[in-house]
């Protein structure tokens, strides 16, 4: 008798949430097939314009605070929540469905990709740096925290820039939340608008490597490792809970070192509580594939299955995030935001073109352009770039990338460094700061050139 009431009302709730989840669903793969349809019909990947970020405009057009409001509140509220789901999920295929690689065959390429995206991240800080210093400080008197504003929103991306906007808050940048998710979104739409155009250039000049055909979403799901059928539902079947299995085991991981974090305290609770727990599912991932290979069930991993998983959560992620634009948010303060924005997407330009060439082995564009969409959006904008240049991975791209983010993540886009960045502004002063990361902005370009010519 006393449980009746109790169910009765979980069955109420599922009543209640059940359909808003379906509807969310549905409405985000029609979204996804429509800006598919639509962008082959008028041919906009000649511009370089993703099929997901079409879809996403059109959910953006029937959002709420759209021109055509249809799509209720309670799903751009589910919407709102899929981005770090989804990225979690992407790194959960990252590493499942390849042979682990030899460590030394890895550490060149590893090296560079490390030293390439220390020379992104660090050299944020100093054209924002230089920025404020000179321009909007003796312009519009903005708080010296500000300058950490591209990093945290760049490479953290919306987790990030939303986890520290208190401690920028606190330090004198008002609005800082807002500010932060402002310039995530700038970067979002930036990483996916400007990087199709250089892959579109990078066609064009040659940079590619040869035979690699230009698409710009997710293709139908490919043959099994080699096989001429295509894979059927049992292989998606297993595949899917390969990555879920990396997914359960990242979770567990970000547990223990919450539980962990509780007893020590101090800076590493800090860095602990802002740790998302997509860099885990990636080291979920490595174990998943360790134990495939250590018990002689690797054939059960399908690269090409794995590759398609990704891709598609990467395309529903831009989907689901375009659509939940708070557009308000670039009114507002829209010309610091437009002059960070800028020094920052030109600094990750002039770091694609001009060093990645210099820094990374065959093939370099792949490799850069996969790390000018971490830099420059999220993780699954440099996937959703690299697969418009390079669809099936064959220059093996992410092999070193996803180890350079195991070795990066605790410390960049949104780790330690990002943690302290804005303290010691505040402590040292922002002229010494940036001056530090100046240093070091050099000394990772010249260890990457010397790397580059000794190859």
């Amino acid at each position: 008798m006393t449980a009746t009431p109790w169910l009765n009302s979980l069955g109420a709730q599922a009543a209640t949430v059940l359909p808003v989840l379906a509807l969310a669903a549905g409405l985000l793969v029609a979204l996804l097939t429509l800006g598919t349809v639509l962008a082959r019909s008028l041919g906009v990947h000649q511009w370089g314009i993703p099929e997901a970020l079409i879809g996403g405009g059109l959910g953006l057009l029937i959002a709420p605070e759209g021109l055509l409001p249809l799509i209720p509140q309670a799903v751009i509220d589910l919407w709102n929540q899929l981005p770090l789901i989804l990225l979690t999920l992407v790194f959960g295929t990252l590493l499942v469905g390849k042979p682990l690689p030899r460590p030394g065959g890895l550490w060149r390429p590893l090296s560079a990709q490390v030293l390439l995206a220390l020379s992104f991240a660090f050299g944020q800080y100093v054209v924002a740096g230089l920025a404020v210093l000179l321009v909007l400080q003796p312009l519009l008197g903005v708080a010296p925290a500000m300058a950490c504003l591209i990093e945290v929103a760049y490479e953290g991306g919306h987790g990030s820039a939303a986890a520290m906007g208190p401690i920028y808050e606190s330090l004198g940048v008002e609005g800082g939340t807002a500010l932060g998710l402002a310039m995530a979104t700038v970067g979002l739409l930036s990483s996916t608008l400007v990087g199709g155009l250089v892959v579109v250039a990078a066609r064009r000049f040659g940079w590619l490597a040869p035979g690699e055909p230009l698409t710009l979403t997710a293709a139908a799901p490919a043959a099994v490792d080699g096989d001429a059928a295509p894979a059927g539902l049992a292989v998606w079947a297993v595949n899917l809970a390969l990555a879920g299995l990396g997914v359960a085991i990242g979770v567990v991981l970000l547990s223990l070192l919450q539980l962990v974090a509780a007893r020590v305290g101090g800076g590493f609770a800090v860095v602990i509580d802002l740790l998302p727990v997509f860099p885990l599912a990636l080291i979920g991932s490595l174990l998943v594939r360790l134990v495939l290979e250590t018990t002689g069930q690797a054939h059960r991993a399908s690269k090409q299955v794995q590759s398609r998983l990704g891709t598609l959560s990467a395309d529903l992620l831009i989907v689901a995030a375009t659509a939940c634009l708070d557009l308000s948010l670039l009114v507002r303060d829209w010309l610091p935001l437009a002059v960070l924005a800028a020094v920052g997407l030109i600094w990750n330009l002039a770091v694609l073109l001009l060093l990645s060439r210099r820094f990374l082995p065959t093939p370099w564009f792949e490799r850069g352009i996969l790390e000018f969409g971490q830099a420059t959006g999220v993780a699954a904008s440099g996937l959703l770039l690299l697969n418009m240049a390079d669809p099936d991975d064959r220059g093996d791209a992410l092999t070193p990338f996803s180890i350079k983010q195991l070795l990066l993540q605790p410390l960049i886009a949104g780790g330690v460094i990002t943690v302290v960045a804005p303290l010691a502004v505040n402590s040292w002063g922002l002229p010494a700061w940036t001056g530090l990361c100046t240093a070091l902005v050099v000394l990772w370009i010249g260890l990457g050139l010397w790397l580059g010519r000794a190859r």
